[in-house]
C-alpha cells in the first residue's frame, strides 16, 4: 500500500506522537508498504536537507505550544504530491493544520481517510488563557467537526475510545495501542549513562522521562523525594526531557534542599533513550493525563519496572507486579517505590512481560493498522458504489 501520514508533529520534534508515527512508519515499511510523511517545517531542519519520503510545508509556532508547529500553506501542493505518489489511504495524526490538509487530499483523491486521536485535549485546556477561553464542550464540538466523514478512527487506549463515544463520534473506532520497536530497548547498552552523570553502579536511581510539562505532574515526585531519601539516603531522581515546567521544578527542588538528589538532563536524542531506561532501577510517573503512556511501554520493553499514577490505561497495562504497579496518592507511591527498590528481584517473572510485549510490539501494531486500512478501503468502496447507484437512479429519474 501507498500510505500518506499527515502530522503537525514529527522528528526532530520530541513527543510521544512523533515517536508513535516514526514507529508506525518503520514497521509498515518493514512489511513492504510505502509510507510518506506530510508534515511541517522545523527550525532544526535545513530547508534544503534531503529527507526521503518526507514532505515539509511552511509553518509557524502554535499558540501556547511554541515548540509545536502549524502549517500556513500547502493545501494544493500536498494534493499534487499525493496524487503523484498514488496514495491508497490518508492517515491523519493531528486535528489541526496538516490534519485538515490530509482530509482535503483524501476527499479529492477519493480515498479513505483514517485518523489517530492522540491527545486528550480536556487535560490541556489550562494552557489556553489559563483555561478561561475553552471548555470541555468546545473540545467535544471541535473534535466532532474534525472527525466528521472520517473512514475510521484509531484510539490508542480504551480511555480514548470511551471519550470519543461520549462525544458521539459516528465513524468506526478501533482500539490499537501504539507499538514499540522492542529491539531498540533489548539491544546492548552503548553508553554508560551512570558514569556520565556521576552516579555509582550501586546507587538507586528513579527515572522520569517525558516532556517536562506541568500536566506530567513531576512536581508530585519532587514533593515526595524528601521522604524517599529519608528511607534511601543515596537515592537519585533523574529527570530526562525539556519543557515549560523545568524552571519551576528546579526552584521546587532547591526549596526542598534536594539539589544533591535530582539531575535534570535536558532533552536527549531519541536514539539514546534506551540507554537511560537501562541506567535506572525504576521508572516513575505521576502524570494523570496519559492517553496511551508510550514511555510506560518503552520502560517495559527495556525490562524496567514502573510505578505510575493510576488511570484506566495504567490499570489495564499493569496487571502483574513483574511489570509494575499503580498508586493513587503520595503514601502509596512511596510504599511502592520503596518496595521495588528494597526487593528488586522479588517480582521477577518473565511470562507476563513477554505476553504484554507481543501486544505492544511494533510489528503487531503495523499488522493491526494494515487490517484496519483494508477494512476501511472495503467500506469506503461499498459506500462509493451505493452513492454511484443513487446518482444513476437520480439521473434516470431526471431523464424520465
Amino acid at each position: 500500500m501507498n500510505i500518506g501520514i499527515f502530522t503537525d508533529t514529527y522528528f526532530p520534534q520530541v513527543s510521544g506522537v512523533a515517536t508513535s508515527i516514526k514507529t508506525l512508519k518503520e514497521a509498515l515499511e518493514k512489511q513492504g508498504h510505502s509510507v510518506y510523511i506530510f508534515t511541517t517545517t522545523d527550525p532544526h531542519v535545513d530547508k534544503d536537507a534531503v529527507e526521503p519520503n518526507i514532505f515539509r510545508f511552511a509553518s509557524v509556532p502554535f499558540v501556547s505550544f511554541t515548540d509545536r508547529r502549524i502549517a500556513v500553506r500547502g493545501l494544493f501542493h500536498a494534493y499534487q504530491v499525493a496524487k503523484e505518489l498514488d496514495l491508497d489511504i490518508v492517515h491523519t495524526q493531528t486535528e489541526f493544520s496538516m490534519g485538515y490538509i490530509g482530509k482535503f487530499v483524501a476527499k479529492n483523491l477519493k480515498i479513505p481517510c483514517l485518523h489517530t486521536y492522540h491527545t486528550m485535549y480536556e487535560d490541556y485546556l489550562h494552557y489556553v488563557l489559563n483555561g478561561k477561553l475553552l471548555r470541555p464542550y468546545h473540545v467535544k464540538q471541535m473534535t466532532k467537526a474534525f472527525l466528521y466523514h472520517m473512514s475510521g478512527i484509531v484510539a490508542p487506549s480504551e480511555r480514548v475510545s470511551q471519550t470519543l463515544n461520549g462525544y458521539q463520534v459516528k465513524a468506526p473506532i478501533r482500539i490499537i495501542p501504539t507499538g514499540v520497536d522492542i529491539s531498540r530497548f533489548e539491544r546492548e547498552v552503548t553508553r554508560d549513562i551512570r558514569a556520565e552523570l556521576g552516579l555509582t553502579p550501586e546507587q538507586p536511581v528513579l527515572l522520569s522521562l517525558s516532556r517536562v510539562a506541568y500536566e506530567k505532574r513531576i512536581d508530585i515526585l519532587v514533593d515526595a523525594l524528601p521522604k524517599l531519601v529519608a528511607q534511601t539516603p543515596d537515592l537519585m531522581l533523574v529527570i530526562v526531557g525539556e519543557g515549560p515546567a523545568r524552571e519551576d521544578l528546579e526552584a521546587q527542588v532547591a526549596k526542598l534542599n534536594m539539589t544533591d538528589h535530582v539531575i535534570f538532563t535536558g532533552m536527549v536524542d531519541n536514539d539514546e533513550v534506551a540507554n537511560y531506561y537501562h541506567m535506572a532501577n525504576l521508572f516513575v510517573s505521576a502524570s494523570d493525563s496519559e492517553s496511551q503512556g508510550l514511555t510506560y511501554i518503552e520502560a517495559m520493553a527495556a525490562e524496567l519496572k514502573i510505578v505510575v499514577m493510576t488511570s484506566p490505561y495504567a490499570a489495564e497495562l499493569l496487571t502483574d507486579p513483574s511489570i509494575g504497579t499503580i498508586f493513587t496518592n503520595e503514601d502509596e507511591m512511596i510504599h511502592q517505590v520503596s518496595n521495588y527498590l528494597n526487593h528488586p528481584h522479588a517480582f521477577d517473572d518473565p511470562a507476563p512481560r513477554r505476553k504484554k510485549l507481543h501486544a505492544i510490539s511494533a510489528d503487531y501494531f503495523a499488522e493491526q493498522m494494515i487490517h484496519f486500512y483494508k477494512q476501511s478501503q472495503l467500506l469506503y468502496d461499498e459506500l462509493k458504489l451505493d452513492q454511484d447507484d443513487l446518482l444513476e437512479l437520480e439521473d434516470l429519474d431526471t431523464k424520465k
